[in-house]
């Protein structure tokens, strides 16, 4: 097949991005690439590069056996998206579940999925807060929390939430931040460890101040590394999330690794998003202004000189095979990097697909054990006991300096395929204590109105409208 001809793959359902009305869609391929085409009988027709080149998208697929909620929130009425909660024909467990602990941020990012700072509501209390864990009991929990906003750090309780999921019985809690205040306030990175913080999920973006300026809007290069060595101090484990922008910071990832490698085992990996047009900046994007996951995978290979290979990087087992990608390596003394996991697409198995609710929970395990910082330190045998010489080295390192790499694609109302969202096992806490796929929770058309997001925290749609220049920083 040529590259200017289509073959279907196909079909699914998404939304308009003009009135996210619920839309018939095709999966086509062109050439390698592969774009998500649609038409709404009253906004015409739309299309979104979803992958670009190799790994093949039909040889990243991966089936699994679809698991209900045990215990649905909602009830079907108008079908996917609209009875999030989760509702019955959701087909997978949370794996990882938010809390939006504030709306307050200390920065004004051109780019924020939750439009943080502008008009921010009340910070929900604890009272508020005790209800969303105990709530989460009730339909299997405890799960991994995330807590995020917003700037979580801008709370001071922040740690007496932490400490109120533990007395519950929740064991994993990850604090999705900017780092500012933990690059200045070690007293407060304390309390949150003592608290029973497992891991930073700190947002960086690159290691240069021009690419702040670009994307958060300052010089942010000094304060993440000091949030680093802050968290090296504390015992404080560390995944560095950059937001990959085409013409921005993309010929940036092999430094960032780079950057995370020197710092480990503080930084227990790279965990890579693609910038998808949701919350603030909603305009119409280009299919240039995308990068997808293989064009990561390929990047990772090429900036790194080939010391990480593409084929160490496999499908998801939690979410659908389409959201995303990980790779898992050990990081030798002599800085050599030993992979953990293998991409095999020609591998056939005849046996029955997985349990969607297994990948969940295997999921589950992964992340609190990896990208928490190890207490444990396995020291050298002695001379003269018995060793398996480089074997024992290799299982010490694995305790102690595994290096996670992974990357998620988030869709917006271009890409959404509604197949993908019923997989997701990433769930935010909405105010009313529903439980919203994450790509759902941050849905806006493209003028910005949420599907799911509190009005309250939204900008004022109309003069923002009048004031942006789309794409002028992105191509």
């Amino acid at each position: 097949m040529s590259c200017c001809e289509e073959q279907v793959l196909s079909e699914t359902e998404s939304v308009c991005p003009e009135c996210l009305a619920r839309i018939p869609a095709t999966r086509v391929a062109r050439g390698d690439d592969v774009y998500l085409k649609k038409t709404c009988s009253e906004h015409g027709d739309f299309s979104a590069v979803i992958w670009r080149g190799l790994p093949a998208h039909t040889s990243w697929v991966r089936p699994k056996l679809p698991s209900y909620p045990d215990h649905p929130f909602t009830t079907v009425d108008r079908g996917c998206p609209f009875d999030c909660g989760l509702c019955p024909d959701h087909r997978q467990h949370s794996c990882n579940v938010l809390f939006e602990v504030t709306q307050r941020c200390d920065l004004r990012c051109p780019v924020c999925f939750a439009d943080a700072g502008d008009h921010p509501g009340p910070d929900p209390d604890l009272r508020e807060i005790e209800g969303w864990y105990r709530r989460l009991l009730e339909v299997g929990g405890p799960f991994n929390i995330q807590l995020s906003g917003g700037e979580p750090c801008l709370r001071d309780d922040l740690p007496d939430i932490i400490a109120l999921g533990r007395s519950l019985g929740f064991t994993f809690f990850q604090v999705n931040t900017n780092g500012l205040r933990l690059s200045r306030d070690e007293n407060y990175l304390k309390r949150l460890k003592e608290a029973g913080l497992s891991t930073v999920f700190l947002q960086f973006d690159g290691i240069c101040d021009c690419i702040h300026e670009k994307l958060r809007g300052r010089q942010l290069a000094a304060q993440k590394q000091a949030a680093v060595e802050c968290c090296a101090e504390q015992h404080v484990g560390i995944v560095l999330v950059p937001t990959l922008v085409p013409g921005v910071n993309v010929d940036g990832i092999g430094g960032i690794i780079e950057f995370g490698l020197r710092h480990s085992p503080t930084v227990r990996g790279v965990h890579f998003q693609p910038i998808s047009y949701f919350g603030r900046y909603p305009q119409p994007p280009h299919d240039a202004a995308r990068i997808t996951i293989p064009e990561i995978i390929r990047a990772i290979e090429v900036q790194t000189g080939g010391a990480i290979k593409r084929t160490s990087f496999s499908p998801p087992g939690c979410e659908n095979a389409l959201c995303s990608f990980h790779g898992n390596l050990v990081l030798m003394p002599d800085s050599q990097l030993i992979p953990l996991t293998k991409y095999t697409p020609e591998k056939t198995c005849c046996c029955q697909p997985p349990q969607a609710k297994e990948g969940a929970e295997k999921a589950r395990q992964f992340v609190a054990r990896k990208w928490s910082l190890s207490d444990n330190v396995i020291e050298r045998r002695p001379p003269g006991e018995p060793s398996l010489g480089e074997w024992d080295e290799f299982l010490a390192r694995a305790e102690t300096h595994t290096f996670c790499i992974s990357g998620m694609a988030f869709q917006d109302a271009w890409t959404l395929d509604l197949e993908r969202l019923r997989d997701c096992c990433i769930h935010t806490v909405s105010p009313s204590s529903k439980l919203i796929p994450f790509c759902a929770y941050n849905l806006t058309d493209q003028y910005g109105r949420p599907l799911y997001r509190p009005l309250s925290v939204q900008r004022h749609i109309e003069s923002s409208q009048q004031q942006r220049n789309p794409q002028s920083w992105l191509l």
